[in-house]
């Protein structure tokens, strides 16, 4: 059965925007464009169908194993639609799918724990979890499948419904899941709704939702919070990053070249905790500046459904006027572009792999996301200076450490002030880790048991030792 849409009242039709494929920059399809006001009926299934969702924990599991099947099932219609809206190449399409149906197989199979508590009392007190409502979900366009199973998949699990919203660059992949997870839900506990805004700013703040999920932006994370507050409803946000990469004097260049660059280039460099800058000792520096650039001009750049592809586009046109701003304040203020450096001459919002040397440390392709595939390197004196350099900005989400010597990087590791750090290698997450940004990178916890009980309250029941 399809998943349930919400719609206009009878008589009327509910308007559409169009969808562009980025490998060309023309419309190839439409999603409706749902109006603030119809949220209220959405909402409200959403908390009917709660009301036994919530009640059976092995029913919600089944259900919850079921979809990830449905998921799996569905790939060969799932994938190319995917890359066909976002611009990805198709292996990673695939593998957004499969990340998608893993991501509920392990919610289903995890469940929270009663907790005691002793105390000294003559009383016997415990911990339980109950599930907070329905939840806003509000997902962007990088990961569209990836992230939103990343969201409702924990909250599904802890016994809420959950109402996702799309990007408007990127609806019909998500619309095409949640109709294929419907064939294993009750009816409203997944409900997708598409359009433009105001229809996410008013999903955030509607006095029905209890939690609010949002990847996206600062400014509208904020925006998001504004909104959440007026009803209290709890709020999880994950807002990007500015992840450096520290090159320490030990480290084999040649070895680590291939992960460092596909850990800044992967998904065009759209990935919110891909490396964004890489800092380097000065007597590395020319080597690491042409083993990257080597990388750049070599990778394969062309439409997703291409065999050959090993970039595709840029997924919008505003992402893909950021990065040529971006790159040219840069280049104007001195930089060099070791590759790349420029928009391609071809239909779509594509843009060369593109190394920056020499960058002025103040430009915004250093100080600001730039989420595109573009990669600043900069020389350092001091080990000191790189982590200060690191660390100086206000994101927050990762960082990671390359060398020979493991306990010297884990030591400089420890440094950085970030949420996650690796060594050697960036940007890979377990489903059992918690995932969470600290200052402007985020609020919350996603990832693990961390994301389950973060869609769970506790409740507590004392009952004394005797009557």
């Amino acid at each position: 059965m399809p998943t349930r849409q919400p719609g206009r009242a009878p008589g009327t039709r509910t308007e559409r925007f169009a969808v562009v494929d980025p490998a060309t920059g023309e419309a190839f399809d439409e999603a409706p464009d749902q109006q603030p006001d119809e949220l209220d009926a959405v909402v409200g299934r959403a908390h009917e169908a709660w009301r036994s969702w919530r009640a059976d924990p092995v029913a919600r599991a089944t259900a919850l194993l079921a979809a990830a099947d449905a998921v799996e099932a569905a790939g060969t219609d799932l994938a190319p639609l995917l890359t066909r809206e976002q611009g990805k190449p198709l292996a990673e399409s695939y593998a957004e799918i499969a990340r998608t149906a893993a991501r509920l197989r392990y919610f289903a199979e995890l469940a929270p724990s009663p907790q005691p508590i002793t105390d000294g009392r003559p009383v016997r007190s415990e911990v339980r979890w109950r599930p907070l409502g329905p939840v806003a979900a509000i997902v962007p366009w990088n990961f569209p499948l990836q992230l939103a199973s990343a969201k409702f998949a924990p909250a599904l699990a802890a016994g809420n419904t959950t109402v996702l919203k799309p990007s408007p660059f990127t609806p019909l992949a998500t619309r095409l899941l949640g109709s294929v997870i419907s064939t294993a839900l009750p009816e409203d506990v997944l409900t997708i709704v598409t359009g433009r805004e105001p229809l996410g700013a008013r999903l955030a703040s509607h006095p029905g939702i209890r939690h609010v999920t949002f990847t996206g932006s600062i400014p509208t994370g904020r925006a998001v919070a504004e909104g959440a507050a007026a009803s209290l409803a709890r709020v999880t946000l994950e807002l990007g990053g500015n992840d450096a990469a520290i090159l320490l004097e030990d480290v084999d260049v040649e070895r680590i070249a291939d992960r460092l660059f596909w850990a800044a280039f992967r998904n065009c460099g759209q990935v919110c905790m891909a490396v964004k800058r890489v800092y380097v000792p000065a007597r590395l520096y020319s080597h690491v500046v042409e083993a990257l650039a080597q990388r750049a001009k070599t990778a394969v750049v062309g439409a997703g459904l291409d065999p050959g592809t090993q970039l595709g586009p840029v997924n919008n046109a505003p992402q893909l006027a950021r990065v040529e701003r971006y790159t040219a304040q840069a280049l104007a203020a001195g930089a060099r572009a070791v590759a790349g450096g420029h928009r391609l001459d071809r239909p779509g919002y594509f843009f060369a792999p593109t190394i920056l040397a020499d960058v002025p440390s103040d430009s915004p392709v250093v100080t600001q996301e730039q989420f595109g595939p573009v990669l600043p390197v900069l020389p350092y004196g001091s080990l000191d200076e790189a982590v200060e350099a690191a660390n100086g900005t206000g994101f927050g989400l990762g960082g990671s450490v390359w060398g020979t010597d493991l306990d010297r990087a884990e030591a400089v590791a420890d440094r950085l002030e970030c949420g996650t750090a690796w060594i050697n290698h960036h940007a890979e997450l377990s489903l059992a880790q918690p995932f969470a940004g600290i200052k402007e990178s985020g609020v919350g916890v996603a990832g693990g048991p961390w994301g389950l009980y973060g869609n769970l309250r506790p409740f507590v029941v004392h009952r004394p030792e005797e009557a």
